[in-house]
């Protein structure tokens, strides 16, 4: 392995604010720690709490770097002290609490997985967004073969990933999305039904599509209004789960539904869990997930790349909600 440069460039967050906050900024390449490996990122992706951390709403956990990026692909560079799984030169993708969009980006070895053949950019779009939908709609949500999901924002990253999961594993999926073309894509990505939320009612349509009886899975981004449609869109022993708000975290709701329905409602963040919450959802992924990408019947849907030092015009895309899939950083 060549000799490692001691410096890199990385994308910055200048101050709070606006897609013009991330410049290009020279540090020192890290040097991975105990169980770490150091990765020679290739791509990196671009994810919604990205642009909540540049605005100043989401700080990175005690412990991360400050840089932006939870995700990356590349190829290990170094081994930090017991790391035995790994070697120097594996083609690797990682979920990581930060650090993506630079040169090199630290990762846990259990937070790791085999490339299995992806192209580094589609591979950089697995681990934050696979990691997410896999815990949330079958651990958490407990979705069984057979039974309906709801998936809010189904044109997105986490909604084009829980479509094709949902299908794979047997169940029927209805999702929402704001435009004609975008309900197109979730239908051809497998969704049984694609609802217009702009010029349809979805729970309405949901009740429609299932006989009255309402969608066992719900997975929700939105948060506000929608908290409450969502225990009416519900069926009887319904488990609803809140992984973002991209409207109001706070909603006046009639809990009346919750126990009538015997609804459940959870909710999870990924960033601030332990290490060792991480490595068993990155083992679960493995097994069950890996097989399907490596077979090609699952795949990241990947909208645009950018080079690393075009990241704040990446963050202006996603923040115009235009695109359809995953955005991804290249280096």
């Amino acid at each position: 392995m060549a000799a490692l440069p001691t410096t890199m460039t990385v994308i910055g967050i200048k101050e709070p604010g606006g897609p013009e906050a991330l410049v290009p900024e020279q540090r020192p390449v890290p040097k991975p720690g105990d169980g770490e490996i150091l990765v020679r990122v290739r791509a990196a992706g671009v994810n919604r709490p990205d642009v909540v951390q540049r605005k100043g709403l989401y700080p990175p956990p005690p412990g991360a770097p400050d840089i932006p990026g939870l995700e990356i692909a590349g190829e290990i560079a170094a081994l930090g002290p017991g790391v035995k799984r790994w070697k120097e030169g594996d083609r690797v993708m990682a979920l990581v609490a930060g650090g993506g969009y630079g040169e090199y980006c630290v990762a846990h070895a259990s937070h790791t997985l085999a490339v299995s053949g992806l192209p580094f950019e589609e591979a950089a779009a697995v681990p934050e967004t696979f990691f997410t939908v896999w815990h949330n709609v079958f651990e958490r949500g407990a979705l069984k073969e057979g039974e309906t999901l709801l998936v809010h924002g189904g044109s997105s990253g986490i909604g084009t990933t829980a479509i094709q999961l949902a299908k794979q594993f047997g169940a029927r999926v209805i999702a929402t999305a704001g435009s004609q073309e975008k309900c197109d894509a979730c239908v051809k990505l497998g969704a049984d039904l694609a609802i217009n939320y702009k010029t349809d009612d979805f729970v309405a349509k949901t009740k429609a599509f299932t006989d009255k009886k309402g969608a066992e899975v719900i997975l929700d981004m939105v948060g506000g209004d929608y908290i409450e449609r969502n225990y009416e869109a519900a069926a009887v022993e319904g488990r609803i789960v809140q992984i973002a708000f991209m409207g109001p975290s706070k909603a006046t709701v009639d809990f009346r539904r919750l126990m009538l329905k015997r609804l459940h409602h959870t909710g999870s963040t990924l960033r601030s869990r332990s290490t060792e919450d991480k490595a068993a959802i990155a083992r679960a992924v493995e097994d069950k997930v890996l097989p399907l990408l490596a077979a090609g019947k699952v795949k990241p849907v990947m909208f645009k790349t950018f080079p690393l030092a075009d990241a704040k015009d990446a963050h202006a895309l996603m923040e115009s909600s235009a695109h359809i899939g995953k955005i991804v950083l290249t280096v």
